[in-house]
C-alpha cells in the first residue's frame, strides 16, 4: 500500500467530513497513533487543543458543543488514552452531548499478535456510546457521516470511531466528502389530532403548569414557550440545564428543580394541585429520586418530546412524539387566554422559594452566589461543578438566557466545571466565562490550569473553599452517621494558580470578592478567587 504525504490521506477525508458537518474544535491528549489525524484536523480547519487528561478533554468538547450547537471532537490515543476518557464519555451520554470520539488503534496487521496497550475499544465503550465503528479507507467519509447522524439523533449522545495509524496515512481511494443533508422541520397544524387534544385540555384546565427541559432549550422553544405560558397563565419549572429557557426574572418562572429537597417540597406540592402538566422537552435524567412518580394522577401528564422513551421515571397519560418547539407553536395558534390558578398558588410558591434561598449572612455561599450573579449579568456564562455549591447555585441563580449556566446534571460528575468553561470559552471567546468549583473538584483536575495558561484563556475560577466534600458530609449527617472521609486539608489554591502562570487570591468577605471579580474581568490570563468559609454554612441551605 502507498503511504501519502499529500492532502488526500484518509485522515484528511475524515477531517474534511467532520468540518463539513460543523465540527470546529478538537480536544484531547495525543499519542503516536493519532498524529496523522491531528495533522489532518489542523489542515481542515479544526484546531486541536491539548488537555491534561482525556476525561477533561471530553468535557471540554461538551462545553464547546453546547455553545456551538454542533457536535465536537475528542481525540485519544490507543488503550490507556481511551480508558482515561471513560468518565467524560459517560458524562456525554447522560448529558445528551453529540460527542464524536476518535481513538487511535493498533494496526490490523499486528493486532492479532500484539498485546502491548491493546484492549477491545468497542467492548470497553459499549455501555456508554450509541455505537462504535472502525474507519476503513474505502468508506471513511461515509462512516464518519453515519457516526455524526447517529450522534445527533435524539437522544443525542457520543459515538466512537477507531482509526489505525496506517489507515490514517494511506492515500484515500475515495476523495468524496459526505456533507450533511439539507433538513426541513415539519410544523404541526392546529388541525392535528394531537394539537386538538391538548388544546381542549388547556381550554378546560384551571391549574395548568409547564415542566420544561434540555430538549426544549436545544430546539429554541423558549420564545414560543414564553408566549404559551403567558397566554394560558401557566407557571414554568425547568430542569437545571434548561434554566433561562424562560427568563427567571419573569413572574411565571419558578426556577430550576432537580436536586433540592427544600425546593421540591414547594414545587411537588404545586404539581400535585395542578390539573394539567405540560412536560415540554423534559428529560427526567436530571431529577433526584423524589421525582420518580411526582404526581398521583398520571393522566394529567402530557409528555412532548422527540426522543424515544427510555425511562420509567414517570408514566405520562399522553405522549406526543415531535419536536417540542413545533408543538408549542401550534398550541399558540389554537389556545386563548384564561383565568387560571384562581387562588394564586404559583405566586405564593415563587415567594416561598425566594424566602427559602434568600441570603441571610454577609459572607458564605449565598452571598458569593449573589455577587457572582450580579457580576456575570445577562451576558456572562457560568459553569458549576458537582457538590453542595452546585445545588444551592442552581436554585439561587437567576438565569435570563438559556445555556448561560452549564453543568453535569444527568451524570453529576465532579471536576466538570473547569473543562466545561474551557470548552465554552474556546467556542465563544467573546463571552466572559466563570467556572464555579469546590476544592475537592478542583484538586481532581488541577492540571487543567495549565490548559488555561497554554490556551491563554481569561476564565475566572470562583472556588468555594470549605475544606470539605460538603454534600457527602451533609448526607452522612442526615443518615445519623459519623463524618468520615470527607475532610480536605487546606491547599493554598491562590499560590497554586500563580504557580500555573495565572492570578490567584484568597478572599473572606463580600467586598473583597466583588473587587476581585471586577479586576479579573480586566486581566488577560486566568484568575482564581478562593472564597474561604466554613462548610457549616450549607446546613439547611437546600
Amino acid at each position: 500500500m502507498t503511504i501519502s504525504t499529500n492532502t488526500n490521506r484518509v485522515a484528511d477525508i475524515v477531517a474534511k467530513t467532520l468540518h463539513a458537518h460543523g465540527i470546529r474544535h478538537a480536544f484531547g491528549v495525543p499519542g503516536g497513533e493519532v498524529v496523522t489525524l491531528i495533522d489532518g484536523l489542523e489542515k481542515a480547519g479544526i484546531p486541536f487543543s491539548l488537555a491534561r487528561h482525556e476525561t477533561s478533554a471530553a468535557i471540554m468538547a461538551a462545553g464547546a458543543s453546547t455553545i456551538s450547537g454542533k457536535p465536537e471532537l475528542l481525540v485519544t490515543t490507543v488503550g490507556p488514552g481511551l480508558a482515561n476518557a471513560v468518565n467524560g464519555i459517560a458524562d456525554a451520554l447522560q448529558e445528551r452531548v453529540p460527542l464524536i470520539v476518535i481513538s487511535g488503534i493498533v494496526d490490523r496487521s499486528t493486532r492479532a499478535r500484539y498485546t502491548h496497550q491493546v484492549i477491545d475499544h468497542a467492548q470497553l465503550l459499549r455501555p456508554i456510546v450509541k455505537t462504535s465503528f472502525e474507519i476503513e479507507p474505502e468508506s471513511a467519509a461515509s462512516t464518519v457521516a453515519r457516526a455524526l447522524a447517529i450522534a445527533t439523533t435524539q437522544p443525542m449522545g457520543p459515538v466512537h470511531l477507531d482509526l489505525s495509524p496506517t489507515v490514517a496515512a494511506l492515500v484515500s481511494p475515495n476523495n468524496a466528502i459526505i456533507r450533511p443533508p439539507t433538513q426541513f422541520g415539519t410544523s404541526a397544524s392546529i388541525t392535528d389530532p394531537a394539537i386538538r387534544n391538548v388544546s381542549e385540555r388547556i381550554r378546560v384546565a384551571e391549574r395548568p403548569i409547564i415542566l420544561a427541559g434540555l430538549e426544549a432549550t436545544r430546539c429554541n422553544a423558549g420564545p414560543a414557550l414564553e408566549h404559551l405560558a403567558e397566554t394560558i397563565g401557566a407557571p414554568v419549572i425547568t430542569t437545571y440545564k434548561a434554566k433561562g429557557l424562560l427568563r427567571e426574572d419573569h413572574p411565571l418562572s419558578l426556577g430550576g428543580a432537580g436536586l433540592s429537597p427544600l425546593a421540591d417540597k414547594v414545587l411537588l406540592a404545586l404539581l400535585e394541585k395542578s390539573d394539567l402538566v405540560l412536560m415540554i422537552g423534559h428529560d427526567p435524567i436530571e431529577m433526584r429520586l423524589g421525582w420518580l412518580d411526582f404526581v398521583a394522577d398520571r393522566s394529567k401528564l402530557v409528555d412532548i418530546s422527540n426522543a424515544p422513551l427510555d425511562h420509567a421515571m414517570h408514566h405520562a397519560g399522553t405522549r406526543i412524539t415531535a419536536e417540542p418547539r413545533a408543538i408549542v407553536q401550534a398550541l399558540n395558534g389554537s389556545v386563548a387566554g384564561r383565568n387560571v390558578w384562581a387562588k394564586g398558588e404559583p405566586g405564593v410558591a415563587r415567594e416561598e422559594l425566594g424566602q427559602i434561598f434568600a441570603t441571610k449572612a454577609a459572607w458564605g455561599p449565598h452571598a458569593i452566589i449573589d455577587r457572582l450573579n450580579d457580576t456575570a449579568g445577562s451576558e456572562g456564562l457560568v459553569t458549576v461543578d458537582s457538590g453542595a455549591h452546585r445545588i444551592l447555585l442552581s436554585q439561587k441563580w437567576v438565569a435570563t438566557k438559556p445555556f448561560s449556566l452549564l453543568q453535569s446534571a444527568g451524570f453529576c460528575t465532579m471536576n466538570a466545571a473547569l473543562p466545561l468553561a474551557i470548552g465554552a470559552k474556546v467556542a465563544d471567546p467573546s463571552r466572559r466565562v466563570f467556572a464555579v468549583m469546590g476544592d475537592g473538584g478542583l484538586e481532581m483536575g488541577i492540571g487543567e490550569l495549565a490548559t488555561l495558561r497554554d490556551l491563554n484563556l481569561p476564565v475566572t475560577i470562583v472556588l468555594f473553599q470549605d475544606r470539605s466534600l460538603a454534600l457527602i458530609a451533609l448526607k452522612q449527617a442526615s443518615a445519623g452517621l459519623a463524618s468520615t472521609g470527607v475532610t480536605l486539608g487546606e491547599t493554598d489554591f491562590a499560590a497554586v494558580a500563580r504557580g500555573f502562570g495565572g492570578y490567584g487570591v484568597n478572599v473572606e468577605n463580600s467586598d473583597e470578592f466583588s473587587h476581585e471579580l471586577e479586576a479579573a474581568g480586566k486581566r488577560g490570563g486566568f484568575s482564581l478567587i478562593a472564597c474561604r468559609f466554613d462548610a457549616s454554612a450549607y446546613d439547611g441551605a437546600f
